[in-house]
């Protein structure tokens, strides 16, 4: 269903057991006992496990259908299931499921490396396909390093880049980092990453202040847009003068619009409203409809710094440039073109705006900030975040918390939303927000 759909046909919630309901509490159970702790948070009055999912609704395994105001992290652009992606891979699976990675490739790969190069801003040409962000950013890391040869990065508190072991180098969120600290090479250089209200000067000012302490910083990363990080949002400017900045000191710059690409803040990608166009861009998320894809999007002149294949290519994987997650790529990125996801956006984002900001009178709510299908409400305490979570669930809609302690939910809806979806949504976002306290 997309937002051109009549109101009254919209799939809304609805709530027919109790949450979770008994097939989900027998599902936790089985699922404590096989996976690896650590991984999935399992309580009395949470998680639902899925069964089904279509546009901005998820069905769970009792029958409860929830309007969902995460995206499933950002994936959901053109929605949940979309037919035309799925027809696509069932398509791609019954002719080639796997190809050969860098030793022999398929017309499919090189077809979505070819829209890619027409997609990207700016010069960003040449790709490398990955099954993860935190992959796109490892890959950024080492190209970074090979067009520089310096291995050090400045990146910024708060960051989320993934939790392999690379990417938790320029992870700024110390709870991911700690536990592993003995293990995470220090080769980044951590700078507070500045809030709407603060100064454009003042935040380009650590900029300059940490390279000329550092002669071995070869590259900046950031998110335009923080998103696991609590979704902070910059002052205006602050991204094209931090580019102008990188090109007068020879530092290379990398976004990681992994949360942001694809149309989530009303442009196909967050850089695109500052004109600003990266070294490096990574992406992923919403790029493959649901399937597990991303990619690190380069220059020529700075993709070159890798040397030419002589038959072992030096960073690969047995998966790289998979035939379905290509082909679900390019029937999600015909969609996006079809849809014109970053005008659905723009056009539901006042209501967004509105709706959230009518929050900031509530007692327990700090802060309400974001742009495009991009928000967060941050509250008191991660308690109460939790239980606003919690408590939005039993009542039919999918929530996301957020923050590096925990204090935000992120608001995240599928562009696709209908306009009664997203009402009925924030009426008992809203409703839940009250009762927190």
């Amino acid at each position: 269903m997309t937002q051109a759909d009549s109101d009254t046909d919209a799939d809304l919630d609805a709530v027919v057991t109790a949450v979770p309901g008994p097939m989900s509490r027998a599902l936790a159970a089985e699922l404590a006992q096989f996976e690896a702790p650590g991984v999935t948070y399992l309580a009395a009055d949470y998680p639902v496990f899925w069964a089904s999912a279509s546009g901005a609704t998820v069905t769970d395994v009792d029958g409860n259908r929830y309007l969902d105001l995460t995206s499933a992290f950002g994936v959901a652009a053109t929605g949940h299931t979309n037919p035309r992606v799925a027809e696509a891979i069932a398509a791609q699976a019954r002719n080639l499921i796997h190809g050969m990675g860098d030793v022999h490739p398929t017309r499919v790969r090189t077809e979505l490396l070819l829209r890619l190069s027409e997609l990207a801003p700016g010069d960003l040409q040449q790709t490398y396909l990955s099954a993860s962000g935190a992959e796109a950013i490892e890959f950024a890391l080492k190209t970074a390093y090979l067009a520089t040869g310096k291995p050090r990065t400045i990146a910024y508190q708060g960051a989320y880049h993934g939790l392999s072991l690379g990417a938790l180098e320029v992870a700024g969120i110390e709870k991911f980092r700690t536990p592993f600290a003995p293990l995470v090479a220090d080769r980044a250089t951590f700078l507070p990453y500045p809030g709407a209200d603060a100064s454009v000067e003042s935040a380009l000012a650590n900029v300059r202040d940490a390279l000329d302490r550092d002669a071995d910083i070869g590259a900046i990363l950031l998110e335009p847009i923080q998103g696991r990080g609590g979704v902070i949002v910059p002052p205006d400017g602050f991204l094209r003068a931090l580019r102008d900045l990188c090109y007068g000191r020879g530092i290379l710059m990398i976004l990681d619009e992994i949360y942001t690409g694809f149309g989530r803040t009303g442009t196909m990608f967050a850089c695109e409203r500052e004109n600003v166009v990266p070294d490096l861009l990574c992406i992923g998320k919403a790029l493959g409809g649901g399937v597990p894809i991303a990619a690190t999007m380069g220059s020529v002149r700075v993709m070159s710094a890798w040397p030419a294949s002589t038959g072992e290519a030096l960073h690969t994987s047995t998966f790289l440039g998979n035939p379905l997650t290509c082909a679900a790529a390019l029937a999600n990125l015909d969609e996006i073109a079809r849809l014109d996801v970053p005008a659905l956006v723009r056009a539901q984002e006042g209501v967004l705006r509105e709706r959230l900001g009518r929050l900031r009178r509530a007692p327990d709510v700090r802060d309400v900030r974001g742009r495009g299908f991009l928000w967060a409400v941050e509250l008191d305490s991660a308690a109460l975040a939790n239980r606003a979570v919690v408590r939005g669930l039993a009542n039919g809609v999918i929530l996301l918390q957020s923050g590096p302690t925990g204090t935000s939910i992120t608001i995240a809806p599928p562009p696709t939303i209908a306009p009664a979806q997203l009402r009925r949504a924030l009426d008992i976002f809203e409703a839940t927000i009250l009762s927190a306290g």
